[in-house]
């Protein structure tokens, strides 16, 4: 059902896809930088869970009917842009996205949810996964939705994974960083000027491709 060169070809791709600058990965990077590995890994694993979605959703046709409507394909891009919108202001107004000050600390739970919630919102992520892993899936090799599920895994797996290790070692820098109120501040205005510049793209989209 998997043959060798056919996976091998889809970890190089997928590892190109996540290791591309996005919010998510931003996202998770921020978190390590202002709370350590654990904050990160939360992070990363929403990230991870929110790919399932976005793969689940595909593999239902929900995609599909989603761009297929453009009132549908509106509502989904008005929310996940305001989504990143309302990060992007945030992030800008009060600069405590990274943040070394306790009290500006979310909990793990607040976290993950975030990074779920960044990935999920963003229709990005869902056509991305409806026009990438049907690349990878042939009928002859088994029932179609087990191959998307499994392949929509390893993504979610590799995102999780990679994300977690970006944020790993932004925390090592955290450090020098809370010496540095200034490029903590610059940090800040960069994340949030990709949130923002992610929720503008979100806009742009298309919904007949």
């Amino acid at each position: 059902m998997f043959p060798l060169d056919t996976l091998i070809a889809y970890l190089f791709a997928t590892l190109l896809v996540v290791l591309a600058p996005g919010p998510d990965n931003i996202l998770a990077i921020s978190r390590g930088l202002s709370q350590g590995r654990g904050a990160a890994a939360m992070s990363a694993v929403g990230a991870g869970l929110g790919i399932m979605v976005h793969t689940l959703a595909a593999t239902l046709g929900l995609t599909l009917v989603v761009q297929a409507s453009p009132l549908a394909f509106w509502a989904v891009k008005i929310v996940g842009a305001a989504y990143l919108l309302w990060l992007g202001v945030k992030a800008l107004r009060s600069r405590n996205l990274i943040s070394f000050t306790p009290v500006a600390h979310q909990g793990l739970g607040r976290v993950f949810l975030t990074g779920l919630l960044s990935n999920v919102l963003n229709p990005k992520p869902g056509l991305f996964v409806l026009a990438f892993i049907p690349q990878f899936v042939s009928a002859q090799r088994g029932p179609v939705g087990v191959q998307m599920l499994v392949y929509g895994a390893i993504f979610a797996v590799l995102t999780a994974v990679i994300f977690s290790i970006l944020g790993a070692y932004a925390a090592r820098l955290s450090g020098w960083l809370a010496r540095r109120p200034r490029a903590t501040a610059w940090l800040n205005y960069g994340a949030g000027a990709t949130f923002i510049a992610s929720s503008l793209s979100i806009l742009a989209l298309g919904n007949r491709r």
